[in-house]
């Protein structure tokens, strides 16, 4: 797994007047902790964070560089969770996890499908019932995708997560029974006779008329 510097600071102030401010001078506030550790508060660049989030995959190590009054200090982390303003689509705040390389992680790793498969090719529908699968291992093996060939499905076929090829030294979490990618027949609706010949002739099949409405009785 790659490891991308991000620049902070050490923040002394907590509520919510001053995380304002900082957002409001394009900074963010954030949070370190971890295993052991004593939580960090931290300030960093927003624009820092989201060109390494678009550069990156999302779970990539991030070594933070924390500036804590003109002494640096270096943690390995991850992003364990990122609030964004549902409207803006700006970060409001980061909680950042330490990593231990001796202690395993768990986390949900994206599959990638590759090549289009045989029952797609012959009117079939491909259904992905999952696009991620969770995992422990440890950070040295930890893989920053899972790459599946889907080729060989055909109508009515399925892959499980039991037929995702093992890697050495990760352990999937997800049951094996548990579904991935499945390959369904598209539905037809079927028309009946009766209400094919309603439709084109406005008949029905015993040859009188159909009416919208009932008539008044005495009309």
């Amino acid at each position: 797994m790659e490891i991308c510097d991000l620049k902070a600071s050490i923040r002394k102030e907590s509520k919510k007047g001053p995380a304002r401010r900082l957002r409001q001078q394009g900074m963010l506030p954030a949070v370190f902790y971890g295993r052991g550790s004593a939580s960090l508060l931290l300030s960093l660049s927003s624009s820092d964070l989201l060109k390494l989030r678009k550069q990156k995959a999302e779970n990539v190590f991030i070594k933070l560089i924390i500036d804590d009054g003109g002494k640096k200090v270096e943690k390995l982390s991850m992003i364990k969770e990122l609030q964004i303003e549902p409207v803006s689509r700006s970060f409001v705040h980061a909680d950042f996890y330490e990593i231990s390389m001796d202690h395993e992680l768990t986390l949900d790793i994206p599959l990638h499908f590759v090549g289009t498969p045989i029952g797609v090719e012959n009117g079939g529908e491909l259904q992905h019932v999952k696009r991620e699968l969770r995992v422990s291992c440890l950070p040295t093996k930890l893989p920053e995708f899972i790459e599946m060939d889907i080729s060989s499905l055909d109508i009515g076929d399925s892959f499980k997560v039991k037929d995702i090829a093992a890697i050495e030294g990760v352990t999937v979490l997800d049951h094996e029974d548990a579904s991935v990618v499945t390959v369904t027949a598209i539905r037809v609706a079927k028309v009946t006779t009766e209400e094919a010949v309603v439709e084109e002739t406005g008949e029905t099949a015993e040859g009188g008329e159909v009416k919208a409405e009932e008539k008044e009785k005495g009309s």
